[in-house]
């Protein structure tokens, strides 16, 4: 920022702040990302307050431009603060009005108060696109904890999606809903891995009941998975192949070195045979009475 525009700036940024502060909550609050219990009135006045009172000290120390070391305090509240709106789950707009709504009261104070003659339009100006600099590195921090969070819930429910079951001693299922893609995948060899080495599992049946479509590289996560299961000592049955998934697999030329069946129910019964176990009815008693 100009000298000239710097010496108008601050008098009167010192001597109206309360002015300025009282203009800037007027226009924040009838907001409707500020009302309600995500945000208090006196968390968002101190906010402000701290906010107005860095940007006076960058100020005083000469700062240029927003990345001298003089902002580095007011750009670590606005990331504390990005982080923050964007976790509460406030929108970009109500995360970038909170630097923008500051412009207008500025101009108003300095239009009021700034000295005739004493460059006040050459002041707005560069308060103008001071804050415009601190609104967009606003929303980049915004968008940062954003994409982070959808990283984050992505994992959580892959993890969910990947449930391992114990259906029997050493028998082992694992369900698949949606797509199979590479970092799925990942996931659900970690899972069963995991649930072989504490189950001490000799068989694990993987259910593609819920897998929309089985192609080349859908086919080739599968058997990544249960190449690495039978590494631990783990047979692995396909079950869930529908019709219209077996005959697309054969169009493609898709093949599946491993034992497969079409219901789970029927995977359940061979890993029990396997065992040396087999389902039988029981015969129901007679329950007539006896002469």
């Amino acid at each position: 920022m100009a000298d000239a525009a710097t010496q108008v700036i601050l008098p009167v940024l010192a001597a109206h702040e309360p002015e300025v502060l009282k203009e800037w909550l007027q226009r924040l609050r009838p907001d409707v990302g500020f009302s309600g219990d995500r945000l208090r009135e006196g968390e968002l006045q101190g906010q402000c307050t701290r906010f107005l009172r860095e940007l006076r000290s960058a100020l005083e120390a000469g700062a240029a431009t927003i990345d001298s070391a003089a902002f580095a305090s007011l750009r670590e509240q606005l990331e504390d603060l990005s982080a923050s709106r964007a976790t509460q789950g406030f929108s970009p707009r109500e995360t970038a009005v909170f630097v923008f709504s500051l412009k207008q009261p500025l101009f108003d104070v300095l239009q009021r108060h700034a000295p005739a003659g004493g460059n006040a339009l050459e002041a707005n100006l560069a308060i103008g696109l001071l804050l415009d600099s601190l609104g967009l590195f606003t929303m980049d921090a915004y968008q940062r904890t954003r994409e982070s969070l959808i990283v984050r819930q992505q994992q959580e429910i892959a993890e969910l999606s990947t449930p391992v079951i114990k259906l029997w001693d050493g028998i082992l299922a694992l369900p698949l809903i949606g797509t199979l893609d590479s970092q799925r995948t990942q996931v659900v060899m970690e899972s069963l891995l995991e649930a072989i080495v504490q189950q001490s599992a000799a068989t694990a049946i993987i259910d593609i009941t819920g897998v929309p479509t089985v192609d080349t590289l859908t086919a080739q996560h599968l058997l990544k998975t249960v190449s690495a299961a039978r590494l631990m000592g783990a047979d692995c049955i396909i079950s869930g192949i529908r019709p219209q998934i077996a005959q697309t697999m054969v169009h493609l030329g898709v093949e599946l070195t491993v034992v497969s069946k079409a219901t789970l129910a029927d995977a359940f019964a061979l890993a029990l045979s396997k065992q040396g176990r087999t389902v039988t009815r029981i015969k129901a008693a007679d329950a007539s009475p006896r002469a």
